[in-house]
């Protein structure tokens, strides 16, 4: 696919067979009839990394570089298990974390295990602030 520009925007319209689940069936192909027909399954209604790094591609070309960042970040989280992510979120949390540590070993499995540099950078960002700021003792 070529890059995607502010115009291709929303995707579902300009550009529908582009968009695929991850069985890779195409929105066009996700109708009724195929839903009756037992074709269509929930995966193939998923988002998909691909989905969301063309979102950020046009997110970037509307200027919008903190929403075209985010949507690399999810990208990135697509498929990462729901409890690491729920984990993660509840160690990021101020106080939770007992160490900048703790947060940087969360960052390396991110790295290593899941192949998300963008989330495992935002996390090392976020060690570095709690510990300038004091926020590992426990407070609530």
């Amino acid at each position: 696919m070529t890059k995607l520009a502010v115009q291709d925007y929303p995707l579902a319209e300009t550009r529908p067979e582009a968009i695929r689940g991850k069985r890779g069936m195409a929105l066009p192909d996700i109708t009724l009839a195929a839903v009756l027909a037992g074709e269509v399954t929930m995966v193939d209604l998923q988002i998909t990394p691909r989905s969301l790094q063309d979102q950020a591609e046009i997110a970037a070309d509307a200027g919008r570089a903190a929403l075209a960042l985010n949507f690399g970040r999810a990208a990135e989280l697509v498929d990462v298990p729901q409890e690491v992510i729920m984990s993660t979120y509840e160690l990021l949390r101020p106080g939770r974390a007992k160490s900048r540590q703790e947060l940087y070993d969360r960052a390396t499995v991110f790295r290593d295990q899941y192949a998300a540099p963008q989330i495992a950078e935002f996390i090392t960002e976020a060690a570095d602030i709690y510990e300038k700021r004091g926020l590992f003792t426990y407070r609530f």
